[in-house]
């Protein structure tokens, strides 16, 4: 086990499981493992809280159980507040269906060092290659590359220049969290992971992909965002997304950005068939956002809360 430097994984877990054990299982066959595993339970009712009892006493494990369903966002809000109350120098952040290959987080580690001596300055962030569990690419964690993406890869680096990504293995230096603050838990699902990592790459310089750092998300269905499939049983969480997006826009990209993604949703739905009823319902959710403004929390010391 590697133990400089103290690399902690941070997993958020609600209601599954047997994923749940796979996901330990791949960060424990690391080539390089993280000194801490961090498994944040969102206040599950399938066993999940009996079985990290049963394992909370390992040497590599540390348990934060919470007493509600906080959603992803307060999940990995706590989690990473704790990861960095136990001194952690990188945050290895992930869904409790990803399951990381052997070389992914050395990987990390390795690509993050060399294009910081490579740029001479600090990189916030350094996210993984995400697949589906069929080998081709998965759709919702693709990240976001900025114009000149092979900057890095002419230099004869194996990442690219990325400004946003889903925390879907994402390794985060601790002074990212100590200056820039938490992700937003007030997100509860949606955009959380985006926002903060825009939020990063935004006020510092940005992100990198490492091509050959690769994950598997065993997330049941390989298909993005799509806003001409609302309905009646997905409600609840798209009402959430475009909530937080629309919040994102209005307060930090300005109202032309707001009124193009308002646009956006609502002729999607329209050409997607979306009953109307169901887009009255999406479309109140977006213009909340323009009052919704949650500001970042910073972690507080062990104890102090």
């Amino acid at each position: 086990m590697n133990q400089d430097p103290h690399v902690a994984a941070v997993v958020v877990t609600y209601n599954r499981l047997e994923k749940l054990k796979k996901g330990i299982a791949a960060i424990r066959a690391s080539t390089v493992r993280p000194r801490t595993i961090l498994l944040v339970d969102n206040a599950s009712t399938d066993g999940t809280g009996p079985y990290l009892e049963s394992i909370a006493n390992d040497d590599d494990i540390h348990v934060l159980s919470l007493t509600e369903n906080t959603g992803g966002a307060g999940g990995f809000c706590a989690g990473m507040e704790r990861a960095y109350q136990l001194g952690a120098d990188f945050l290895w952040i992930m869904d409790d269906d990803c399951y990381p290959e052997p070389a992914a987080l050395g990987r990390l580690l390795e690509e993050h060092a060399a294009v910081e001596e490579h740029v001479n300055d600090r990189v916030p962030f350094a996210c993984s290659l995400v697949k589906f569990i069929d080998g081709n690419l998965c759709e919702m964690n693709e990240a976001v590359t900025m114009w000149d993406w092979p900057r890095y890869l002419v230099h004869g680096l194996n990442s690219v220049k990325v400004s946003e990504c889903t925390f879907v293995s994402v390794l985060l230096p601790r002074w990212t969290v100590e200056e820039h603050g938490l992700p937003l838990a007030e997100y509860f699902i949606w955009f959380d992971d985006k926002e903060f990592t825009k939020r990063l790459s935004g006020r510092t310089r940005p992100g990198v992909q490492v091509l050959d750092s690769q994950v598997i998300h065993d997330m049941g269905d390989n298909r993005g965002v799509n806003y001409g499939q609302v309905n009646d049983q997905n409600l609840w969480k798209f009402k959430y997304g475009v909530r937080n997006q629309s919040s994102y826009r209005w307060h930090h990209e300005g109202k032309l950005s707001w009124i193009t993604y308002l646009r956006t949703v609502t002729l999607k739905m329209r050409r997607g068939g979306v009953p109307r009823r169901v887009r009255r319902q999406v479309v109140r959710a977006l213009l909340t956002g323009v009052r919704f403004n949650p500001a970042p929390r910073f972690p507080a010391e062990l104890g102090q809360r």
